[in-house]
């Protein structure tokens, strides 16, 4: 799609708040690379694989990215060989071996769902992972970039002597420093580094009574910073471990670096997955911050439907939004907004475009799970004053050169978005332009919206197939937008209403009214008659919806009541089948104490008679 027309309508913002929802510096980027496509297949594997990464943010084990760290150009340099990667790159590439690994068996998770793990098998199946690479670097490597000390035997060998040896020198130096005199100290004495080496500062009259080499002064020239000649062998020792160091802690790296060479295509491979991986999370987190259902798009020449469809700058403002919905038939290829200003028709105008844009950029819309969104080829706008003073253009004749463009480029499978068409120059000639512009658009197929405040054009509707009037909402009581959009009526200017509102004097209205066109007068009084139905339909259909509302809460609680009376019978019945239970037990037990009794009681009768009988 041409920049123009997507910078008009701010897609390039738009696409930067998607961007503030990636995890990392790289996928951001990847958003930011997104562009509108008309490619079918392309949006329907987009759009699925940000479902899919969605259902992962919203499931029961939230995922979301591992760091990433951009080593591209670090992996990039390893073509050559021998080369060495700094430490700090090393760690980095230890970082992606890691998050590679993490990613692969958070995606791969059994538990996560069947269908969303399909969807992304393949992007999963491009990540590089190697325990033992990366435990290889987390062995020579701190988290800081610091080389361990036990990253080989030499280096800890090495190490060893050089805490062991400065431990002596600071010990020799400070030594030194005790035994100067008072009149050779200085305000300040402590063991400094001078060019590399460890020095004492003397005063300058103590330097031949010290001796040693002198490594610096001060500002002033009063201090020396010497090397005390005891100390000369100790620091030439450190200068020889620091030196060693220096060559294992490179021979360390080189190895490491030749290690990873290897993998370096299989690395860059997993790179480019997990920055995608990124980019798809970037879409979903905007997708459930903005409310954003599943995008369907469909051919522009098809017709589409627009439901509870939002602004995502507004929305990303925090402003409350009053959203919008818009159905087209494939026959209705013109849709001419009129109204007063501050209605909303310019915000209209660029969150129909915008929707489209984002939704052919695989980034979810912010519109209702009912929508169908027109996919087009290309997308051109006429918004805003486009005075140029270096190409001494006026406001009229830029947008005249804007709308040649349009006329010139525009397909029956593009989007047009005039606003304010006809403005700029003599109504009457503005009308027949404006006029004869809409007219060659919609024969053409182009599927146009624009906005107007000339009367004149609202009769086109009424001339020419396809061009369909519509309005946003404006309350004639309070005078206000309510920014509701009503396809089928054209809007009223209010501008006479207003000025009656803030008391211009009613002499001076009733002779502009007088002033007015006849067909403009009954255009208008038309158009309030159709405001009045629409208000009086949508007061019906709000005590409509009242009425609905408490009957469904009045068998809400119908049901509630039923079900508490059906809980406390089940609860009396589970009750009394426990106090039956225990009434039998109870007589089960009395029972057998009886039989018992009555047994001993005949055991005792026989003993004696038998006792008697003897």
């Amino acid at each position: 799609m041409n920049l123009h027309g997507l910078s008009i309508l701010e897609f390039p913002r738009v696409i930067d708040i998607v961007a503030g929802h990636a995890s990392s510096d790289l996928g951001g980027a990847r958003v930011r690379s997104l562009s509108p496509s008309h490619d079918a297949a392309w949006l329907e594997s987009e759009h699925a694989r940000v479902a899919a990464v969605r259902s992962f943010v919203t499931g029961e084990e939230p995922w979301h990215p591992s760091p990433l760290v951009d080593v591209v150009a670090s992996l990039k340099r390893l073509r050559v060989e021998g080369i060495a990667l700094p430490p700090t790159e090393l760690v980095g590439i230890g970082t992606v071996l890691g998050s590679s690994r993490q990613t692969d068996i958070a995606l791969r998770d059994p538990r996560r769902a069947a269908v969303a793990r399909a969807v992304l098998a393949s992007l999963v199946g491009r990540l590089f992972s190697s325990k033992s690479l990366e435990d290889r670097i987390g062995r020579v490597l701190n988290d800081d970039a610091t080389l361990r000390d036990d990253a080989s035997p030499a280096l800890r060998r090495i190490r060893r002597e050089l805490r062991a040896a400065y431990g002596e020198l600071i010990r020799l130096l400070e030594s030194a420093m005790q035994r100067l005199d008072p009149a050779q100290r200085v305000g300040d004495m402590s063991v400094t580094l001078r060019n590399g080496r460890y020095v004492i500062p003397i005063r300058r009259e103590a330097r031949v009574s010290v001796g040693g080499i002198v490594h610096d002064t001060s500002a002033t020239g009063a201090t020396l910073f010497v090397e005390p000649p005891a100390a000369v062998e100790f620091g030439n020792r450190m200068r020889e471990l620091d030196s060693e160091e220096l060559e294992e802690v490179a021979r360390i790296l080189r190895e490491l670096s030749d290690e990873i060479r290897p993998h370096r295509d299989a690395l860059l491979e997993s790179i480019d997955a997990l920055v995608e991986l990124d980019s798809l999370y970037a879409r979903a987190r905007f997708a459930i911050a903005f409310g954003c259902a599943a995008s369907i798009l469909v051919p522009s020449t098809a017709g589409f439907s627009i439901i509870d469809g939002r602004h995502p700058l507004l929305l990303a403002q925090g402003r409350e939004v009053v959203p919008f919905d818009l159905s087209m038939d494939p026959a209705e290829r013109t849709l001419l907004v009129s109204g007063p200003n501050t209605g909303g028709k310019t915000v209209l105008l660029k969150a129909i475009g915008l929707l489209s844009a984002l939704a052919q950029s695989g980034v979810p819309a912010p519109a209702g799970p009912e929508s169908r969104l027109p996919m087009f080829d290309d997308v051109f706008a006429d918004v805003g004053d486009e005075q140029s003073i270096e190409a001494s253009l006026s406001t009229f004749s830029a947008h005249l050169k804007n709308l040649s463009e349009i006329l010139r480029a525009a397909t029956p499978g593009s989007l047009v978005l005039i606003d304010e068409l006809g403005s700029g120059t003599d109504p009457l000639e503005g009308a027949a332009l404006g006029w004869a512009i809409l007219e060659e658009l919609t024969r053409r197929g182009t599927f146009t919206v624009a906005t107007t405040h000339l009367g004149t054009l609202k009769d086109l509707a009424t001339n020419e197939p396809g061009v369909v009037n519509a309005s946003l909402q404006f309350d004639s009581t309070a005078l206000a937008p309510t920014y509701r959009l009503i396809k089928g009526v054209p809007g009223r200017s209010y501008g006479l209403a207003i000025a009656r509102r803030l008391s211009l004097s009613e002499q001076v209205i009733a002779r502009a009214e007088e002033r007015l066109p006849e067909q403009e007068r009954d255009m208008a009084a038309l158009i309030g008659r159709l405001e009045q139905q629409e208000s009086e339909l949508a007061q019906r259909e709000r005590e409509a919806q009242t009425i609905l509302d408490d009957a469904r809460s009045r068998i809400a609680d119908v049901v509630r009541r039923e079900h508490d009376v059906g809980a406390r019978e089940r609860a009396a019945e589970k009750e009394s089948r426990r106090e039956a239970r225990r009434y039998l037990l109870d007589a089960r037990a009395e029972i057998e104490r009886t039989i018992k009794d009555l047994k001993r009681q005949g055991a005792n009768t026989i003993d004696e008679v038998g006792r008697a009988a003897r």
